[in-house]
Formats: C-alpha cells, sequence, structure tokens
C-alpha cells in the first residue's frame, strides 16, 4: 500500500474540473495526484470511485497496447480522513508541453465550431485538415481510443482530455498518452447499483445499451456506443475495430480487476462482469457483423 501523504510537493498545477490535484515528487518522478470527487448524481456516495476507474481504466489501455499514462493507487490522509487517490506519472515532466486536440481543432480557421465542440463532423474534418500530423495516424489514434473507450464505458473523452506533446526547442509535435480515464466503469455506482446490475438482466442491458453514451454527438446527439459501433457507418471507426478486438486479453483485463487495491469482492465482480458484457454485446457483435 503507498501512502502519498509526505510526499514533496511541486509548485505545478493542473486544469480540469473533476477532482482536486496536487503534483508530488513519488521515486524521483512527478505525478500528478487526483482525489476523489463529490458525486454529482448519486448523492447517497460521499466520494465517487473515479481513482480505482482512472487506475483500472489506464491499465485496460496498458493491456491493449496503447501508450497510456502510469498510474498508482495508494491513499492520503487529510484532517484525519484517508483517502484513496490515484498518482498519475506526469508525461510532461520531461519539458514537453501537453497541447490537447481542441487547441488543434482552434486552428481550424473555417470551422465553424469552437475547440471543445463534439460535433463528429467536425473532428473529423479536423482529424484530415490538421498539418500537425499524419492525417491517417491521428484518425487511427483516435477510433482507437474509442473503440477502447466504449469497453470500458468512458462517458467523458471529449476535446480536452486527449491531445498531443509539442517540444518548444524542437518544435515537433507527437501523440500524447492516452489519459484522464476517471469517467470509466459507473464511477458513481455504489454497492446497491452494483448488486442490482449483477442481479438483473435489464440493469445490465441498461449499463450496455443505454448508458454511458460518448461525449462525442451526431447532429448534437451523444452517440451510443452500440447503436454507432453496430451500424458500422464509419470505416475507418471498423479498421480500428479490426485492430484492436484482437488485442483484448480478458484473461488479463480481469487480472488488472483482481489485483487493484482497496476494493471489495462486489466491485471486483461489477467490474469484471461489465466489462465481458460490454466487449461480448457492443464489440464482438459488431465485429461479427463486419466479418459478414
Amino acid at each position: 500500500m503507498i501512502d502519498f501523504t509526505s510526499l514533496p510537493v511541486r509548485n505545478k498545477t493542473y486544469a480540469g474540473a473533476n477532482g482536486s490535484k496536487i503534483s508530488v515528487i513519488y521515486n524521483g518522478e512527478q505525478y500528478m495526484l487526483k482525489f476523489p470527487t463529490v458525486p454529482s448524481r448519486n448523492k447517497e456516495m460521499s466520494y465517487t470511485n473515479g481513482c480505482v476507474s482512472e487506475y483500472i481504466g489506464c491499465h485496460i489501455f496498458e493491456s491493449i497496447g496503447l501508450p497510456v499514462q502510469k498510474t498508482l493507487l495508494g491513499i492520503y490522509t487529510r484532517n484525519g480522513r484517508q483517502k484513496i487517490v490515484v498518482a498519475c506519472k506526469d508525461f510532461t515532466a520531461s519539458g514537453l508541453v501537453l497541447q490537447d486536440f481542441a487547441s488543434l481543432k482552434n486552428t481550424m480557421i473555417d470551422s465553424v465550431h469552437n475547440g471543445y465542440g463534439t460535433e463528429l463532423s467536425d473532428i473529423l474534418m479536423t482529424l484530415e485538415a490538421q498539418t500537425a500530423i499524419d492525417p491517417q495516424v491521428l484518425t487511427d489514434w483516435f477510433w482507437d481510443i474509442f473503440i477502447v473507450d466504449a469497453l470500458i464505458g468512458n462517458w467523458d473523452r471529449h476535446n480536452g482530455n486527449w491531445g498531443f506533446l509539442y517540444n518548444n526547442n524542437t518544435d515537433e509535435i507527437s501523440l500524447a498518452p492516452v489519459y484522464d480515464c476517471g469517467s470509466c466503469l459507473f464511477p458513481q455506482a455504489n454497492e446497491e447499483i452494483m448488486r442490482k446490475t449483477l442481479e438483473d438482466p435489464s440493469e445490465r442491458d441498461l449499463r450496455v445499451f443505454e448508458i454511458p453514451l460518448s461525449g462525442i454527438k451526431i447532429n448534437g446527439q451523444k452517440i451510443r456506443y452500440f447503436d454507432f459501433l453496430s451500424s458500422l457507418q464509419n470505416k475507418d471507426c471498423n479498421r480500428a475495430l479490426q485492430r484492436i478486438l484482437p488485442r483484448i486479453d480478458m484473461i488479463k483485463i480481469n487480472k488488472i480487476v483482481e489485483e487493484t487495491p482497496f476494493i471489495s469482492d462486489l466491485q471486483k465482480t461489477f467490474y469484471k462482469t461489465i466489462l465481458k458484457e460490454r466487449k461480448e454485446r457492443i464489440l464482438d457483435f459488431s465485429y461479427q457483423r463486419l466479418s459478414h
């Protein structure tokens, strides 16, 4: 068990709406320490499970082979209260600057929407028109993330939490590792919701087909992962599904969940069940349609 309480604190600050964050030094390296948030919907919970979601979500990306931030779970005690926190290795500490996709989208002079607009057609136009990175490389990266987000049920992948690393000295830009997965795996699900989901097929259907929605929109409406993927309407998305699905190893993923510290057996069963259902009923189903 890692106790982050007494670590040296740096003056670097971090933006973002999801919870308090401080910069600490752990084993000689800089980390962003994220604290759990107060639930916005489920008022019966004191704090969300967002730190656990961040940890598991990032480790799932890693197991699939996509570059992702390193995350550690531990505890932090303040005013006599101990909280579970997640430490995210600061991949900008080497002097690179993080630039989100929204900032790249803002360079599209002819776009009718601002950088944070998540209309799919506008995003795809930016992916094709930008010149910082090979357009096909960037398009593939966007859809690869989308496929994994569909698996882990990420409802908050927007233009501000994926992007690039910019080198001020060389003017070079590269893809940043995946980061900010704290909104996956139903972080506001308490024990009652978890039990209902495991016991009631209709509750599982709800969390596979209806919620969460993607942060990406079509005609102003957030995308349902199942509807979009199974429609096979986007060729680049279909190719990403063909790339990513064979790399999803549920034995590895279940091991990640089983070895996650601090969580109960009920939570472990809930996470493993949700991941299994979403893989089989969204990704596998769409892949089979594509194969025919």
